[in-house]
Formats: C-alpha cells, sequence, structure tokens
C-alpha cells in the first residue's frame, strides 16, 4: 500500500518451482526482481520468503526459463542492446551471475532455453533473426525466415529440442512454425486462409536523416508499378515511445488501402526500441521533440522522393503515437493533407491526473516539476493550437478508454474545430462498446476500419 505507483508482473517455472516477480514503477523498463521457492511437491509452497534477486530499479529483466538448475533473463544491464544471464538462486550477488550471451551487434528482443541451447531472436534494422546458441553462447546457426518480418510468441523447453514461432510481415499472415535442428528449415505448423495475393505488392526498407542527421529507418509497401510522380495516396504510420518496437506486421486494413492504390509506410522514429535501451532514452521526456523530427524528417522524405506530396499524405498514430499526430500537425501542418489522431494523449499537463496516467511520468515528465512542465507544454497538442489551416483530421476515441481517458480527444477535438481556418474537415468518432482497443470485437473493429479507410479514401485518396 505504501508503493502505489509499482506494478507487478508475476509468472512461475514451467517446471512449477519458482515464482517469479518482477516490479516496476509505472511504464518505467527497469525492473526489481523476487523470487518464492514453491518446492517440487503436488502443491506449491506458499510460506517461503522472497528471495531478493535484484533489489534495485537500474535496469530491466525478462524471465526467460530455466538452464541447468538456474534462471534465465533477459537483460539490459551493463549491456544497452541487450544480454542473457544465468542466475543461482543460492548465489543471487551480480557477481556470481553467469553470462551465457554476451551483448551483440543488435538488439535482443527474446530468448528461450531449448535442449539444444538457446533460441534468441534479435533485431537487424527492425527485421527479425532468430539465432541458435549452444550452452556456453556460441552461435550455432539461424533459423531461416520466409522473408524479411517480425518473429512473435517464441515458444519452447529446456526438455524438447523443438521451436515453435509465429512469423509475420506486411505481406504475411500470422503463421505458426516448428523447428528441430535436423530439419533443412522450418515447417508450417498452422496457417491462416487467406484469399489475397502477396505478389500483387511489394516492401523495401529505406533510411532517411532526421534533422540531427540520424539515420531513421522507414518500410514501404506499394504495387510493384509504383511511379515516383508525388501523386501517390500515403499513409504514414508511427509510434516512438516507452521502448515500444514497431516491426512489420500483417494488417487486413492496410491490404484494403493497398487494393485502392495506395502506399503504406512505417516509420521507425526514436523513442521505441529498434535498436535497444538508447533509441528509446533518446526520445524520453526532456527528448521528446526528437520523435517529431524523426517523424517530419520522414513525411520530408516521402515528398522529396515524389512519392506523394503533402496534399495526399496522411498519418496516423494511437495512444503514444496519436499524441505525436496531435504535436506534428502543430508543428507542421502544411506537410499533411490527413491525420487520424487514434486514443492520443493530448493533454500534456493533466495527463497524471487521470486513471494509470501518473504511470506515465517517467516516460513523459512530471506536469509537477517545473523544469518538465516547461517541455511538456512545448509540444503539447492541446496547448499549441493556433488558428491556421490544418489538415483534415479524424480523431478516435472510446468513451470506455480507461487507459487514455476520452477527455483528451474531447478537449483536443473541440479546440481544433474551433481553431481550424481550412475548408477541411475535423471529425471525431467516438466508440461506445470499447475501451483503449484491446479486446474489441471483430465487428467492432471493422466498422472502426471501414471508418478510417472512409476517411481516408474521401480525403487523399485516388478519385
Amino acid at each position: 500500500p505504501d508503493k502505489p505507483e509499482w506494478r507487478f508482473v508475476t509468472e512461475t517455472s514451467k517446471d512449477g518451482r519458482w515464482l517469479v516477480v518482477q516490479v516496476r514503477v509505472g511504464t518505467d523498463r527497469r525492473h526489481r526482481v523476487y523470487l518464492m521457492d514453491l518446492g517440487d511437491g503436488p502443491e506449491p509452497d506458499l510460506d517461503g520468503d522472497m528471495i531478493k534477486l535484484v533489489d534495485e530499479f537500474e535496469a530491466g529483466f525478462h524471465f526467460a526459463g530455466i538452464a541447468d538448475d538456474r534462471l534465465v533473463f533477459r537483460t539490459d544491464s551493463d549491456a544497452p542492446l541487450g544480454r542473457v544471464v544465468a542466475i543461482d538462486p543460492d548465489q543471487p550477488d551480480p557477481e556470481d551471475w553467469k553470462t551465457l550471451i554476451a551483448e551483440r551487434d543488435h538488439a535482443l528482443v527474446d530468448v528461450k532455453p531449448f535442449s539444444d541451447g538457446l533460441a534468441a531472436v534479435y533485431m537487424e534494422d527492425v527485421q527479425s533473426a532468430l539465432r541458435l546458441f549452444d550452452e556456453s553462447g556460441n552461435e550455432t546457426g539461424r533459423v531461416g525466415l520466409p522473408m524479411p518480418g517480425t518473429v512473435r510468441q517464441l515458444s519452447a523447453s529446456p526438455d524438447s529440442d523443438e521451436i515453435f514461432f509465429t512469423f509475420e510481415s506486411f505481406l504475411f499472415p500470422p503463421t505458426v512454425f516448428r523447428y528441430r535442428a535436423e530439419m533443412d528449415g522450418p515447417e508450417i505448423f498452422h496457417e491462416p486462409d487467406l484469399d489475397f495475393d502477396p505478389d500483387a505488392f511489394e516492401t523495401h526498407q529505406v533510411f532517411y536523416e532526421s534533422a540531427d542527421g540520424t539515420k531513421i529507418p522507414m518500410f514501404l509497401t506499394h504495387s510493384p508499378d509504383l511511379e515516383n510522380d508525388g501523386d501517390n495516396p500515403v499513409l504514414l504510420f508511427g509510434y516512438g515511445g516507452f521502448n515500444i518496437s514497431i516491426q512489420p506486421s500483417f494488417s487486413p486494413e492496410n491490404l484494403v488501402w493497398l487494393e485502392n492504390g495506395g502506399v503504406f509506410a512505417l516509420a521507425n522514429i526514436r523513442g521505441g526500441g529498434e535498436y535497444g535501451r538508447d533509441w528509446h532514452r533518446a526520445g524520453q521526456r526532456e527528448n521528446r521533440q526528437v520523435i517529431y523530427d524523426d517523424f517530419i524528417a520522414g513525411a520530408e522524405y516521402l515528398v522529396e522522393q515524389e512519392i506523394t506530396r503533402p496534399e495526399r499524405l496522411a498519418i496516423h498514430g494511437r495512444s503514444n503515437g496519436g499524441l505525436m499526430v496531435g504535436a506534428v500537425i502543430n508543428q507542421r501542418p502544411e506537410l499533411f493533407g490527413a491525420a487520424i489522431p487514434a486514443v492520443g494523449v493530448m493533454d500534456m499537463l493533466r495527463f497524471h491526473r487521470f486513471t494509470v496516467g501518473a504511470g506515465w511520468i517517467p516516460e513523459f515528465g512530471d506536469p509537477e516539476d517545473p523544469e518538465d512542465f516547461e517541455f511538456l507544454r512545448a509540444y503539447s497538442p492541446l496547448h499549441n493550437i493556433e488558428p491556421r489551416e490544418y489538415p483534415s483530421v479524424l480523431v478516435t476515441t472510446a468513451d470506455h478508454d480507461d487507459r487514455v481517458v476520452p477527455a483528451h480527444s474531447f478537449k483536443y477535438a473541440a479546440a481544433l474545430q474551433r481553431a481550424q481556418q481550412a475548408d477541411r474537415p475535423v471529425l471525431i468518432r467516438i466508440e461506445t462498446r470499447a475501451g483503449h482497443g484491446a479486446g474489441a470485437p471483430t465487428r467492432v473493429q471493422i466498422d472502426q476500419a471501414t471508418d478510417r479507410l472512409t476517411f481516408l479514401l474521401n480525403e487523399i485518396g485516388n478519385e
């Protein structure tokens, strides 16, 4: 009760013996870690003492499993890109930790022990690589993937030589694969049945310079017949925050956009975890303007390369990404033809007063702190609206959203409607059967996607 800002994640090891408790403050990515020995009997022993494995908020720790009676963690402790350590519960001091996989040249995303060693997922320029290691941390091979894309839901067990994982990309629907060392490559375990032609489109990755010279990756998906005539309708998506990496993913909604002649662009701006801890921290707190500079530079690149022009460029982001959309159309309204800020954090001076908002202080800063107030006020979407010509805007929210309360969107939409000087709509769509988005029924998701696509096609789509 004396630590209301603490958040807890608990799980048990596969053998049922260890209870692992991870603690963090709000959305801060640094953890404390505690253990309880539940015993090896048919019923768990809940009378044991907690073992203090990591008793300070200094680094991130993610429980991966058990190897040789040690608990395996993925961590960025002394390793901004991540490493794998094994910790003996009887010798929990850091000097007794054993490094199983040292920090390498790319961000470590996931790791699981299996009977042949360790399977680890890395991000190499935002694309997944599935590497295999022996117990000494030597790389023994890689698992071939169908195309550049994303490995999710890696699953393995110390008593099995099988690895399971889900793979997806912009043009490859989520598919479950199984792999053993003696196989030539992974085999499909389960795949969806979808009626679309992936060969009708293509994806490639480009790198562009942000305002400070940093190279930012961006994926472009479109028809192979794309012409750089400056007249293609483009939907640019971004997030940029909370150490969340936005990797290639499959979206039926985006397919409809592509089938109607659109281009989908994903900018992997700073604030996420695409290149490890430092990429995230580069966009935290007082550095948040870096995120908006990165996104604006991506939009400028699309125009400079004559892929599109401002009148045919739309932007979309959700939650923290909705905040980003609100910030950049205040800063560069002439650069965009349409914008969809979805369930966005729009009032940066009062976000901490509602529901779980106080948990975002480690990411955004504290509005009650005079120094933090100044940099929050400088980009807060609600507080930087002025009478001017804005692009067409569709604000979306839900009246049951208890993460980003709908008041953010209500105030923002009202202020923007009052300030709009262009002959373009400023609309708000309020869902009454959903919250922040997770778990929405399929019918609701289809209705929401239909309205977003209708708005985009009406405002910037092909005639």
